[in-house]
Protein backbone atom coordinates (compact mmCIF):
# COMPACT_ATOMS: atom_id res chain seq x y z
CA UNK A 1 0.00 0.00 0.00
CA UNK A 2 1.40 2.99 -1.13
CA UNK A 3 1.51 6.67 0.70
CA UNK A 4 -0.58 8.42 -2.70
CA UNK A 5 -4.02 9.23 -1.60
CA UNK A 6 -6.06 6.03 -1.09
CA UNK A 7 -9.39 5.07 -2.06
CA UNK A 8 -11.71 3.07 0.39
CA UNK A 9 -9.59 4.13 3.55
CA UNK A 10 -12.26 2.84 5.88
CA UNK A 11 -10.67 3.77 9.43
CA UNK A 12 -8.45 6.76 10.53
CA UNK A 13 -6.78 6.87 14.06
CA UNK A 14 -5.95 10.69 15.03
CA UNK A 15 -3.28 10.68 18.15
CA UNK A 16 -2.33 14.28 19.62
CA UNK A 17 1.10 13.95 21.17
CA UNK A 18 2.68 16.31 23.26
CA UNK A 19 5.67 15.23 25.08
CA UNK A 20 4.75 11.77 24.98
CA UNK A 21 8.46 9.71 23.75
CA UNK A 22 8.06 7.44 26.92
CA UNK A 23 4.58 6.02 25.81
CA UNK A 24 4.78 6.43 21.99
CA UNK A 25 6.09 2.93 21.30
CA UNK A 26 4.25 0.78 23.86
CA UNK A 27 1.46 2.58 21.91
CA UNK A 28 1.91 2.36 18.58
CA UNK A 29 2.79 -1.28 19.48
CA UNK A 30 -1.20 -2.15 20.98
CA UNK A 31 -2.66 0.25 18.46
CA UNK A 32 -1.42 -2.34 15.60
CA UNK A 33 -2.33 -5.39 16.96
CA UNK A 34 -5.54 -4.50 17.75
CA UNK A 35 -6.25 -2.72 13.75
CA UNK A 36 -5.09 -5.67 13.43
CA UNK A 37 -7.23 -7.89 14.61
CA UNK A 38 -10.23 -5.57 13.69
CA UNK A 39 -9.20 -6.19 9.71
CA UNK A 40 -10.59 -3.26 7.85
CA UNK A 41 -8.38 -0.83 6.15
CA UNK A 42 -6.87 1.80 8.86
CA UNK A 43 -4.70 4.47 9.10
CA UNK A 44 -2.75 6.11 12.00
CA UNK A 45 -2.37 9.82 11.97
CA UNK A 46 -0.01 11.18 14.75
CA UNK A 47 0.13 14.78 15.28
CA UNK A 48 2.75 16.11 16.98
CA UNK A 49 1.74 19.65 19.05
CA UNK A 50 5.28 20.81 19.80
CA UNK A 51 7.19 18.07 21.43
CA UNK A 52 10.55 19.08 22.55
CA UNK A 53 11.46 15.77 24.89
CA UNK A 54 12.32 13.27 21.49
CA UNK A 55 9.00 12.80 20.72
CA UNK A 56 9.36 13.82 16.60
CA UNK A 57 12.35 11.56 16.44
CA UNK A 58 10.74 8.45 17.45
CA UNK A 59 7.32 9.30 15.12
CA UNK A 60 10.03 9.75 12.39
CA UNK A 61 11.39 5.87 12.96
CA UNK A 62 8.14 4.47 13.41
CA UNK A 63 6.95 6.68 10.29
CA UNK A 64 9.48 5.15 8.40
CA UNK A 65 8.85 1.81 9.35
CA UNK A 66 5.48 1.32 8.99
CA UNK A 67 3.04 2.02 5.82
CA UNK A 68 -0.30 2.49 7.20
CA UNK A 69 1.20 5.58 9.66
CA UNK A 70 1.63 9.81 8.78
CA UNK A 71 3.04 12.12 10.89
CA UNK A 72 1.81 15.58 10.97
CA UNK A 73 4.37 17.76 12.90
CA UNK A 74 2.91 21.35 14.03
CA UNK A 75 5.33 24.67 13.79
CA UNK A 76 4.59 24.96 17.59
CA UNK A 77 2.20 24.00 20.53
CA UNK A 78 -0.90 25.20 19.68
CA UNK A 79 -2.75 22.87 21.93
CA UNK A 80 -5.08 19.66 21.71
CA UNK A 81 -7.84 21.73 19.65
CA UNK A 82 -5.91 22.81 17.38
CA UNK A 83 -3.98 19.28 16.96
CA UNK A 84 -6.86 17.44 16.79
CA UNK A 85 -8.20 19.41 14.17
CA UNK A 86 -5.00 19.00 12.03
CA UNK A 87 -5.91 14.72 12.25
CA UNK A 88 -9.31 15.60 11.27
CA UNK A 89 -8.40 17.49 8.02
CA UNK A 90 -5.90 15.21 7.40
CA UNK A 91 -7.59 11.84 7.98
CA UNK A 92 -9.28 9.84 4.89
CA UNK A 93 -11.22 6.99 6.84
CA UNK A 94 -14.79 7.20 6.42
CA UNK A 95 -14.49 6.54 10.53
CA UNK A 96 -12.72 8.81 12.63
CA UNK A 97 -11.38 7.49 16.13
CA UNK A 98 -9.81 10.18 18.54
CA UNK A 99 -7.77 9.49 21.62
CA UNK A 100 -4.66 10.27 23.85
CA UNK A 101 -1.45 9.21 23.41
CA UNK A 102 -0.60 9.07 26.82
CA UNK A 103 -1.68 5.57 27.59
CA UNK A 104 -5.15 6.82 29.12
CA UNK A 105 -7.09 5.26 26.49
CA UNK A 106 -6.82 1.50 26.15
CA UNK A 107 -6.34 1.23 22.44
CA UNK A 108 -8.31 -2.41 22.68
CA UNK A 109 -11.62 -0.55 23.55
CA UNK A 110 -11.55 0.74 20.01
CA UNK A 111 -13.72 -2.34 18.80
CA UNK A 112 -16.22 -0.82 21.20
CA UNK A 113 -16.58 2.27 20.06
CA UNK A 114 -16.89 1.15 16.48
CA UNK A 115 -19.22 -1.70 17.15
CA UNK A 116 -21.59 1.06 18.72
CA UNK A 117 -21.14 3.78 15.79
CA UNK A 118 -22.36 0.48 13.73
CA UNK A 119 -25.85 0.75 15.07
CA UNK A 120 -26.56 4.22 13.24
CA UNK A 121 -24.90 6.70 15.52
CA UNK A 122 -23.12 9.39 14.19
CA UNK A 123 -20.46 9.93 17.19
CA UNK A 124 -19.99 7.56 20.04
CA UNK A 125 -18.14 9.21 23.33
CA UNK A 126 -15.75 7.50 25.87
CA UNK A 127 -17.70 7.51 29.58
CA UNK A 128 -14.95 7.46 32.13
CA UNK A 129 -17.82 5.55 34.44
CA UNK A 130 -14.94 4.85 37.16
CA UNK A 131 -12.68 7.81 37.06
CA UNK A 132 -8.61 7.34 39.04
CA UNK A 133 -7.87 10.80 38.75
CA UNK A 134 -7.89 13.15 42.23
CA UNK A 135 -11.33 13.89 43.50
CA UNK A 136 -10.82 17.58 44.50
CA UNK A 137 -8.47 18.66 41.25
CA UNK A 138 -10.14 15.76 38.44
CA UNK A 139 -13.00 14.35 39.04
CA UNK A 140 -15.20 17.00 41.17
CA UNK A 141 -14.62 19.78 38.25
CA UNK A 142 -15.24 17.38 36.06
CA UNK A 143 -18.52 16.32 37.51
CA UNK A 144 -19.73 19.73 37.86
CA UNK A 145 -18.82 20.63 34.20
CA UNK A 146 -20.42 17.69 32.14
CA UNK A 147 -23.78 18.33 34.00
CA UNK A 148 -23.65 22.12 32.93
CA UNK A 149 -22.45 21.05 29.75
CA UNK A 150 -24.96 18.42 29.32
CA UNK A 151 -27.74 21.14 30.69
CA UNK A 152 -27.25 23.81 28.44
CA UNK A 153 -26.34 21.82 25.15
CA UNK A 154 -29.70 18.92 25.46
CA UNK A 155 -27.03 16.53 25.08
CA UNK A 156 -27.15 13.31 27.88
CA UNK A 157 -23.36 12.40 28.18
CA UNK A 158 -21.99 11.93 31.18
CA UNK A 159 -18.33 12.49 30.46
CA UNK A 160 -17.74 15.30 27.40
CA UNK A 161 -14.25 15.61 28.37
CA UNK A 162 -12.83 12.97 27.13
CA UNK A 163 -11.33 13.12 23.65
CA UNK A 164 -11.83 9.24 23.02
CA UNK A 165 -14.53 9.23 20.99
CA UNK A 166 -15.22 7.68 16.95
CA UNK A 167 -16.78 10.26 14.71
CA UNK A 168 -18.61 9.56 11.00
CA UNK A 169 -16.36 11.57 9.00
CA UNK A 170 -18.50 13.73 7.42
CA UNK A 171 -20.22 14.55 10.93
CA UNK A 172 -16.70 15.75 12.05
CA UNK A 173 -15.32 17.19 9.26
CA UNK A 174 -17.80 20.41 8.86
CA UNK A 175 -17.47 21.00 12.46
CA UNK A 176 -14.45 24.08 12.66
CA UNK A 177 -12.49 23.79 15.66
CA UNK A 178 -11.11 26.84 17.21
CA UNK A 179 -10.19 27.84 21.14
CA UNK A 180 -10.55 24.55 23.24
CA UNK A 181 -13.78 23.18 22.06
CA UNK A 182 -12.37 20.03 21.29
CA UNK A 183 -14.36 18.45 24.52
CA UNK A 184 -17.61 20.51 23.15
CA UNK A 185 -17.92 18.43 19.79
CA UNK A 186 -20.76 16.70 21.04
CA UNK A 187 -22.69 19.60 21.55
CA UNK A 188 -21.34 21.21 18.69
CA UNK A 189 -22.44 18.22 16.57
CA UNK A 190 -25.86 17.99 18.35
CA UNK A 191 -26.72 21.49 16.55
CA UNK A 192 -26.61 19.66 12.87
CA UNK A 193 -28.69 16.77 14.33
CA UNK A 194 -25.97 14.07 14.87
CA UNK A 195 -27.12 11.11 16.57
CA UNK A 196 -24.82 11.22 19.86
CA UNK A 197 -24.07 7.71 22.26
CA UNK A 198 -21.71 6.62 24.48
CA UNK A 199 -20.07 3.77 25.90
CA UNK A 200 -18.42 3.23 29.27
CA UNK A 201 -14.41 2.79 29.21
CA UNK A 202 -11.82 2.26 31.74
CA UNK A 203 -10.36 4.94 32.97
CA UNK A 204 -6.51 3.83 33.16
CA UNK A 205 -3.82 6.00 34.94
CA UNK A 206 -1.41 7.82 33.21
CA UNK A 207 1.71 5.46 33.16
CA UNK A 208 3.54 8.96 34.06
CA UNK A 209 0.85 10.03 36.57
CA UNK A 210 0.67 13.57 35.36
CA UNK A 211 -1.53 15.64 33.14
CA UNK A 212 -1.02 18.33 30.62
CA UNK A 213 -4.15 20.19 32.08
CA UNK A 214 -4.70 21.23 35.54
CA UNK A 215 -7.41 23.23 37.70
CA UNK A 216 -5.95 26.29 35.29
CA UNK A 217 -8.02 25.38 32.79
CA UNK A 218 -11.19 26.04 34.79
CA UNK A 219 -12.11 29.19 33.87
CA UNK A 220 -11.70 28.58 30.03
CA UNK A 221 -14.33 25.74 30.31
CA UNK A 222 -16.32 28.32 31.82
CA UNK A 223 -15.78 30.62 29.20
CA UNK A 224 -16.36 27.98 26.21
CA UNK A 225 -19.75 27.19 28.09
CA UNK A 226 -20.93 30.25 27.50
CA UNK A 227 -19.63 29.99 24.11
CA UNK A 228 -21.23 26.82 23.10
CA UNK A 229 -24.36 27.88 24.66
CA UNK A 230 -24.17 31.16 22.38
CA UNK A 231 -23.47 28.72 19.26
CA UNK A 232 -26.16 25.89 20.08
CA UNK A 233 -28.99 28.81 20.74
CA UNK A 234 -28.31 31.81 18.68
CA UNK A 235 -25.62 31.57 15.85
CA UNK A 236 -28.60 32.10 13.22
CA UNK A 237 -30.48 35.21 14.90
CA UNK A 238 -28.20 37.14 17.64
CA UNK A 239 -30.82 39.83 17.92
CA UNK A 240 -32.64 37.05 19.57
CA UNK A 241 -30.58 36.77 22.46
CA UNK A 242 -29.41 40.93 22.06
CA UNK A 243 -32.63 41.77 21.81
CA UNK A 244 -34.81 41.24 24.82
CA UNK A 245 -31.38 42.09 27.18
CA UNK A 246 -31.44 45.69 25.22
CA UNK A 247 -35.14 45.69 25.37
CA UNK A 248 -35.65 45.42 29.26
CA UNK A 249 -32.73 47.60 29.99
CA UNK A 250 -34.56 50.40 28.03
CA UNK A 251 -37.36 49.55 29.95
CA UNK A 252 -36.04 49.84 33.55
CA UNK A 253 -34.25 52.93 32.23
CA UNK A 254 -37.12 54.79 30.97
CA UNK A 255 -39.13 53.85 34.02
CA UNK A 256 -37.06 55.02 36.24
CA UNK A 257 -36.58 58.47 34.31
CA UNK A 258 -40.78 58.03 34.49
CA UNK A 259 -40.48 58.08 38.41
CA UNK A 260 -38.24 60.53 38.55
CA UNK A 261 -40.29 63.30 36.40
CA UNK A 262 -43.48 62.01 38.17
CA UNK A 263 -41.79 63.11 41.18
CA UNK A 264 -40.72 66.34 40.17
CA UNK A 265 -43.87 67.08 38.85
CA UNK A 266 -46.10 65.90 42.11
CA UNK A 267 -43.73 67.12 45.01
CA UNK A 268 -41.74 69.78 43.28
CA UNK A 269 -38.40 68.37 44.76
CA UNK A 270 -34.96 69.33 42.89
CA UNK A 271 -34.54 66.09 41.22
CA UNK A 272 -30.57 66.46 40.97
CA UNK A 273 -30.30 67.09 44.73
CA UNK A 274 -32.67 64.17 45.92
CA UNK A 275 -32.79 61.95 42.83
CA UNK A 276 -29.43 62.60 41.03
CA UNK A 277 -28.39 58.81 41.45
CA UNK A 278 -31.51 57.56 39.77
CA UNK A 279 -31.71 59.57 37.27
CA UNK A 280 -28.05 59.21 36.25
CA UNK A 281 -28.81 55.13 36.29
CA UNK A 282 -32.02 55.88 34.11
CA UNK A 283 -30.03 57.67 31.28
CA UNK A 284 -27.16 54.99 31.52
CA UNK A 285 -29.90 52.20 31.29
CA UNK A 286 -31.27 53.38 28.34
CA UNK A 287 -28.07 53.88 26.61
CA UNK A 288 -26.80 50.76 27.30
CA UNK A 289 -30.38 49.14 26.01
CA UNK A 290 -29.98 50.95 22.78
CA UNK A 291 -26.36 49.67 22.45
CA UNK A 292 -27.54 46.41 23.06
CA UNK A 293 -30.21 46.22 20.24
CA UNK A 294 -27.67 47.75 18.21
CA UNK A 295 -25.29 44.72 18.49
CA UNK A 296 -27.69 42.47 17.78
CA UNK A 297 -28.47 43.99 14.76
CA UNK A 298 -25.31 44.47 13.69
CA UNK A 299 -24.57 40.72 14.38
CA UNK A 300 -28.08 39.87 12.38
CA UNK A 301 -26.19 41.48 9.42
CA UNK A 302 -22.82 39.78 10.13
CA UNK A 303 -24.55 35.97 10.08
CA UNK A 304 -26.26 36.96 7.11
CA UNK A 305 -23.00 38.11 5.22
CA UNK A 306 -21.00 34.76 6.73
CA UNK A 307 -23.85 32.40 6.24
CA UNK A 308 -24.79 33.66 2.68
CA UNK A 309 -20.77 34.46 1.24
CA UNK A 310 -19.88 30.91 2.22
CA UNK A 311 -23.35 29.35 1.20
CA UNK A 312 -24.40 27.77 4.43
CA UNK A 313 -27.06 26.09 5.26
CA UNK A 314 -29.26 26.83 8.24
CA UNK A 315 -30.32 23.09 8.29
CA UNK A 316 -28.39 19.08 7.68
CA UNK A 317 -30.29 16.60 5.74
CA UNK A 318 -30.01 13.90 7.90
CA UNK A 319 -28.59 10.37 6.06
CA UNK A 320 -31.51 7.72 5.62
CA UNK A 321 -29.70 5.06 5.76
CA UNK A 322 -25.76 5.94 7.41
CA UNK A 323 -23.17 3.95 5.80
CA UNK A 324 -22.22 0.84 8.04
CA UNK A 325 -18.93 -0.40 8.70
CA UNK A 326 -17.52 -3.97 7.22
CA UNK A 327 -18.86 -6.51 9.20
CA UNK A 328 -16.36 -7.78 11.75
CA UNK A 329 -17.12 -11.27 12.53
CA UNK A 330 -14.79 -11.44 15.11
CA UNK A 331 -10.90 -11.13 15.56
CA UNK A 332 -8.69 -12.57 13.33
CA UNK A 333 -6.38 -15.58 14.78
CA UNK A 334 -2.94 -14.29 16.40
CA UNK A 335 -0.24 -15.90 15.01
CA UNK A 336 2.92 -16.72 16.95
CA UNK A 337 3.90 -12.46 15.77
CA UNK A 338 1.60 -10.28 14.68
CA UNK A 339 2.29 -9.07 11.29
CA UNK A 340 2.50 -5.72 10.77
CA UNK A 341 2.55 -3.57 7.76
CA UNK A 342 5.62 -2.56 7.27
CA UNK A 343 7.76 -0.79 4.39
CA UNK A 344 10.03 -3.12 2.66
Amino acid sequence: MSRSTQNGMRLSIVVPLFNEVTTLDELHRRLTEVLFLIGIRSEIIYVDDGSSDGTVETLQSIEARYEDVRVIRLARNYGQTAALAAGFDAARGDVIVAMDGDLQHAPEEIPKLLAKLSEGYDIVSGWREKRVDNMWTRRLPSKIANWMMAKLSGVSLHDFGTTFKAYRAPVIKRIRLYGDLHRFIPALASWSGARIAEVPIANIPRPQNQSHYGLSRTWRVAADLVTVRFLLRYVTRPLHFFGPLGFMTVAAGLGGGAWVAATKIVTGAPIFLEHGPLLLLSAVLVQTGVVLVGLGLLAEVLTRIYMDGRQRRIYTVADVEPRPLETWGGPRPVPAAAPSRMVQ
